[in-house]
Order: structure tokens, then sequence, then C-alpha cells
């Protein structure tokens, strides 16, 4: 996997980098600002770019703002935000229309370092990995509701938007599969959304989820 990292902090950039590379991937571009990271991008056309929220000049929201432009102007690269910070605000407009391909983790909580290559794996590969923080920040910012949901098809639901598969929900549960594939239809069907294939559907379950 090719990537780039962006981040103004100069030793977790090359940190990461090494890491990563010692996990056999190739870090083509460490930039410190954003527009540092849309000419990489343009540039070396990666799999895959880590972001960081605040970045210079006025290290606010620099760094989301680039991975909005990025998504319109290069919409098979998988973007993963690495932040301190929950920013719902520009998320939200990242995440617009499909979260697909997108991944938002917090810097404090994140202990193991394969857990964040897996991260990048299925953001790369057009998944999706959302702190449950960062989830709930934006279900309470967003704009519509879920109800209609039991508090455990909201739960089941809060996984899907992490990127988990039914697998990884059913072992965080302590349930079994066909229990968490039951709590799923029944997501689907008090959602209203029509059969049209469960990977389409579990999208637009998580964007409603989102309030998106």
């Amino acid at each position: 996997m090719r990537i780039v990292i962006a981040d103004d902090a100069a030793i977790l950039r090359d940190g990461l980098a090494h890491l990563l590379t010692a996990r056999g991937h190739e870090v083509v571009a460490g930039v410190g600002d954003a527009d540092a990271l849309r000419a990489a991008v343009a540039e070396h056309r990666p799999d895959a770019a880590v972001i960081d929220i605040r970045m210079p000049p006025t290290h606010t929201d620099e760094g989301l703002r680039a991975a909005i432009d990025l998504r319109r102007d290069h919409p098979g690269l998988g973007l993963l935000l690495f932040s301190q910070y929950i920013e719902t605000r520009f998320a939200t407009d990242l995440l617009a229309g499909s979260p697909a391909g997108v991944g938002y983790l917090l810097k404090e909580r994140v202990g193991d370092i394969d857990d964040f290559v897996d991260a990048l794996h299925r953001v790369a590969s057009g998944g999706t990995a959302l702190d449950p923080e960062v989830v709930g920040h934006l279900l309470n910012a967003g704009r519509g509701g879920v109800r209609s949901l039991t508090p455990r098809e909201r739960e089941v639901l809060g996984l899907m938007a992490e990127g988990r598969t039914n697998a990884a929900i059913a072992k965080t549960l302590v349930v079994s599969d066909r229990a968490v594939e039951k709590h799923i239809a029944n997501i689907f069907l008090k959602l209203d959304l029509p059969p049209s294939g469960d990977d389409h559907r579990r999208v637009l379950a998580v964007l409603r989820y989102l309030g998106i």
C-alpha cells in the first residue's frame, strides 16, 4: 500500500512512517501542511492518506478541509483522519453521500499499531473506520434520528458505523453471528431501506445513523 502522511508534528509523522514501512508499506511522502498534502497526492497518487486535522497556518481545520477536496478530486483515495480533536461540522461534509473509504481515529485512543494499520487497510479498500467517540459526536450533531431502533439495534448500527464486520460485531457483543444478522435485518426494515445488496444498505444505514 502506498501512503501519504500529513501531520505538522515531525516526530509523529516520521515515527508513523517508520512503523508503516516496517510492515511492508511504502510511505511515498510525509508533509506538514494541507497545501503540501494536496500536491503530494496529485504527484504520487497513493492508495491512502493519513491526515491530521489541525495544521498550519491557523491550526484549526486545514487537514479536514483538504480531505474534502481530496475526496472530490481523487475519489478512489482512502482517507484516514488521525487527530486529537473531533470536528463535527466538516466531518459531516466529508461523510456526506457515502462514508466508504473514510476513517476518523483519535490519536490518544489508538493503542495498537496493528489496529491502526487494519483501519488504514479498510479505508484504502473502500471500507470505513470510525472511532466510537467520533461516531457519538457525529450522531449528536446529526440532522436525523434512529428513534425506532431498540438500544441493541443502535449498538449494532454504531459498530457498523465503525466499519466492523458481522463477525466482529458478534465478537464485541458476545452474541452469535445469526443474532447479528437478525439485528441488521431489523435495522434495514425499520429504516425502510429497500433491498439493494447488503453492502449498499449498510452504507445507507450508517448515513441514516449519522444523520447525513
